[in-house]
């Protein structure tokens, strides 16, 4: 009896158990089936933590002003001795916080023109000669650790050295790859001296120009959009100006045309020749100046008024960005103008505030007026009028 129950409950068990197994099947299927075939899922952005958890990191580097500043003591050598606590800085009118004050390795970019030379003005342009002299003067005087980079405006602008420190090597650069051209290209050439200083550190910009200032005929450049981009670089542009250099010669060629005296033959057969009459000889005591044909006088006026209204835009330039004109009347001044040029950049500080009102409010292409004054008796502070807003990188 009791074998035959069992005999019955068994089958109905096997069922029971069937079931279970049958129904929790797909649930296991469910549960395992993405650890076996797993969906791909982005990856996080490597820069959300940093921008999240440090926002002050570029906000900092982007609402910095760096501004270049020389220090003059009351007898006009440079000051080395410059604190934050002797800067005043005022940014169209407001009072701005200093917050440091320091000297960095300076980055100068030699503009040098070496167009005009072969124009045919009797030797009055520039010289491409005296250019390479006084480039390679300026750039063996830079302090150690300066970065330096050359470009020549000539027919059309051109890098002849990127960025170096390599002052050797340069120099030999200078006498190998430095040569006059036809035509001049300033304006063109300024506009490729801003960009070369786009990736360069702020505060610590220079351009050196070595020029007359003159485009020849056909440019395709604009100068007055030339200038605004060179001061929209934030750079400090110091000019070795051919100018009055030039002027000058100009002036002197202009007096050895005229009339002049001759001396008397020593020739005894012209100077006893008896068919003159009594106290007549074959030798003129006075010779004709040499007279330029109306081609030349014409080309030759045009690049005296040019060189006139030129000196008046560069001096400007140099104003504007806090630098030095420099007005040499012959050679040994370019020389000896060069060295306080490169003194001048080495005594250069790099003073950092944040403007109280934000640079990032600043619609595109805004200029801040500057004014930079000293909290120090007998010292005397200098430096660019203003700046361009930077536009913010993206």
């Amino acid at each position: 009896m009791l074998f035959n129950q069992a005999s019955r409950i068994q089958p109905k068990l096997l069922l029971l158990l069937t079931l279970v197994v049958v129904a929790a099947g797909p649930l296991t299927a469910q549960t395992t089936a993405p650890k076996q075939n797993p969906s791909p899922t982005p990856s996080p952005s490597p820069t959300a933590t940093p921008i999240e958890t440090d926002p002050d990191s570029v906000r900092v580097f982007t609402e910095e002003v760096r501004l270049p500043v020389t220090a003059l003591d009351a007898y006009g050598h440079y000051d080395p001795t410059l604190e934050t606590e002797d800067v005043l800085i005022i940014e169209d009118g407001v009072i701005q916080q200093v917050t440091s004050v320091r000297h960095i390795p300076a980055n100068v970019l030699f503009l040098l023109d070496t167009g005009g030379e072969l124009s045919g003005l009797g030797g009055l342009s520039k010289s491409t000669f005296l250019t390479r002299q006084v480039a390679s003067n300026l750039i063996s005087k830079l302090p150690e650790g300066s970065w330096f980079a050359v470009l020549q405006s000539g027919n059309s602008p051109e890098i002849i050295q990127s960025w170096t420190r390599d002052k050797t090597a340069t120099l030999k650069l200078l006498k190998n790859k430095l040569y006059a051209t036809k035509r001049s290209r300033i304006s063109d050439s300024i506009v490729a001296a801003s960009e070369q200083l786009n990736d360069r550190p702020e505060g610590s910009r220079h351009v050196v120009m070595i020029t007359d200032g003159v485009d020849s005929p056909g440019s395709k450049t604009d100068r007055a959009d030339a200038i605004k981009k060179l001061v929209a670089a934030r750079a400090t542009v110091h000019i070795i100006s051919y100018t009055e250099f030039v002027r000058q010669k100009s002036d002197n060629k202009t007096t050895s045309v005229a009339v002049r005296q001759l001396p008397n033959s020593s020739d005894p057969i012209r100077s006893s020749d008896p068919t003159l009459p009594p106290g007549a000889t074959r030798s003129p005591a006075f010779g004709i100046g040499v007279r330029f044909d109306p081609a030349m006088r014409r080309q030759r006026k045009a690049y005296e008024a040019e060189v006139k209204k030129s000196q008046q835009v560069l001096s400007n330039i140099a104003v504007e960005t806090g630098g030095k004109l420099m007005l040499p009347l012959n050679s040994d001044e370019m020389l000896a103008q060069s060295n306080e040029v490169a003194r001048a950049i080495g005594a250069e500080y790099v003073v950092t505030y944040r403007p109280k009102r934000a640079l990032s409010d600043a619609p595109p292409g805004e200029y801040r007026r500057i004014q930079v004054q000293s909290r120090k008796v007998g010292l005397s502070l200098h430096s660019r009028r203003g700046y361009v807003v930077p536009t913010p990188s993206k």
